[in-house]
């Protein structure tokens, strides 16, 4: 578990999730996946959005790899290639969500650009989304095991930032 001191970072150009250590040295680097449309804090605006975060909640802790989410709970599913066909343009939530707050009043949090609300997370991906290149609906996508790697190592309350 993470120590308070740690904190995320999110390169949006590079599409990589650092977590790092109090001194700002990487513990872990991960290839993400942030939003097709951008970066942007707008409520509907299917876009990433930027500034300081934390992590409000864990969600998942125990579920099996590829474990499907609606609406933050699981269904009772497993990801797999048949599941995938029938619902082709799914963005699938898989395995582990981690479910971001934003931390600045007019920027991402509160009224319509509030990350909460928009429910902005970092989650599991399936197995054919592509990392290391835009492709989300506004969440921060990773692979199911990285997720999951970084699920273990963070806790409610770690300090994240989107840049």
């Amino acid at each position: 578990m993470s120590t308070p001191t740690e904190h995320i970072h999110i390169d949006l150009a590079r599409q990589t999730l650092v977590l790092r250590d109090a001194s700002d040295r990487p513990i872990a680097t991960y290839r993400v996946s942030t939003a097709a449309n951008g970066a942007g804090e707008f409520e509907g605006s299917h876009q990433t959005p930027r500034g300081r975060h934390r992590i409000r909640a864990k969600i998942g802790a125990g579920a099996p790899r590829g474990t499907v989410f609606k609406g933050r709970r699981p269904t009772g599913e497993i990801y797999s290639a048949e599941l995938a066909r029938s619902a082709p343009r799914r963005d699938w939530i898989l395995s582990r969500i981690l479910w971001l707050c934003g931390e600045e009043f007019g920027i991402n949090r509160l009224g319509a650009m509030d990350t909460m609300r928009r429910y902005i997370y970092i989650h599991g991906a399936a197995d054919t989304a592509v990392m290391g290149k835009p492709g989300s609906i506004g969440c921060i996508r990773m692979r199911n095991s990285d997720v999951i790697d970084l699920f273990d190592r963070v806790d409610v309350g770690t300090k994240v930032m989107i840049a």
